[in-house]
């Protein structure tokens, strides 16, 4: 009885860990793609305003901003070294920044 439950554990645990290794290496490939294919949108995909800046909710400020984005994804309010402008910059490359 014993050789059993612990020959049906060690199955269990193989069958868990192959399907978390499949789950991650799908996500993987998944954020890959998507990240390349937002690459080349950006900024073009995101909304604008009358005046061509990219319409995007501040995440440092939690505030709707319309603000120019040069071609590398920086807007011009980005500042270096703080953790949700890099967020944003981020999102802003991945074409999924919040906006209005």
């Amino acid at each position: 009885m014993q050789d059993r439950l612990e020959r049906l554990v060690r199955r269990k645990f193989r069958e868990a860990g192959r399907q978390y290794a499949r789950a991650r290496d799908a996500y993987r490939d998944g954020r890959d793609e998507s990240t390349d294919a937002g690459r080349d949108l950006v900024p073009e995909s995101l909304p604008r305003d009358d005046d061509g800046r990219v319409r995007l909710v501040c995440r440092r400020h939690a505030e709707r901003r319309a603000v120019a984005v040069d071609d590398e994804g920086y807007p011009a309010c980005f500042e270096a070294g703080h953790p949700d402008c890099e967020g944003c910059v981020e999102d802003v490359r991945d074409g999924i920044v919040e906006t209005w």
